[in-house]
């Protein structure tokens, strides 16, 4: 937190206070980002067919800027911290999160081999990555214990957005702080 790069955002919800962490997007991190997006080209099932690549690569540099793990890539886990394997699910926005917005895991993925998922949301305006935050973590099995599921085509009734494909959705707020992980 000494880096002023990083700034915690705090939100006091009924339950507790839910934190999340402000990250500075450096030029080197969109470079890595569009250059690993650019090798890898469209992804089978990808919602978006392809244009999220860069802001996923975007927000695995912006996770490993802060947790210090080794970028791996694979088909089941992006990043290694602490020998845990941890997924990083990136979602683009229009503005600063708020804790009642969700995190969303495609059904497709519910058989990926890792340890953690940990959230990231990016701020994308006028084609650019602005601003970027850690929304917090979850181990897999817990996630999938909380978490609750929506059909395509189904309305998600907490934000009337209408689902794209199968996924499972969590309340940002209900993630654990990335504190508890740096």
């Amino acid at each position: 937190m000494e880096d002023m790069d990083q700034v915690a955002v705090k939100f006091k919800t009924r339950f507790r206070v839910w934190q999340m962490l402000q990250v500075k997007i450096t030029k080197e991190m969109k470079l890595k980002a569009y250059h690993k997006a650019l090798e890898m080209g469209e992804i089978r099932n990808s919602i978006t067919k392809g244009e999220g690549n860069i802001a996923g690569f975007l927000g695995e540099e912006i996770a490993n800027a802060v947790l210090c793990g080794t970028i791996e890539n694979t088909r089941d886990y992006d990043l290694i911290h602490s020998s845990l394997r941890y997924d990083v699910k990136t979602k683009r926005c229009t503005s600063k999160p708020k804790p009642y917005y969700e995190c969303s895991i495609a059904a497709y993925n519910t058989r990926q081999r890792c340890d953690r998922y940990l959230f990231i949301r990016i701020e994308w305006v006028n084609e650019k990555a602005t601003r970027a935050w850690i929304l917090g973590w979850m181990d897999k099995e817990e996630y999938f214990q909380n978490s609750h599921k929506l059909k395509k085509g189904e309305i998600d009734p907490s934000n009337n957005f209408k689902v794209k494909a199968d996924c499972y959705n969590l309340p940002i707020s209900k993630l654990n702080p990335i504190e508890e992980l740096i």
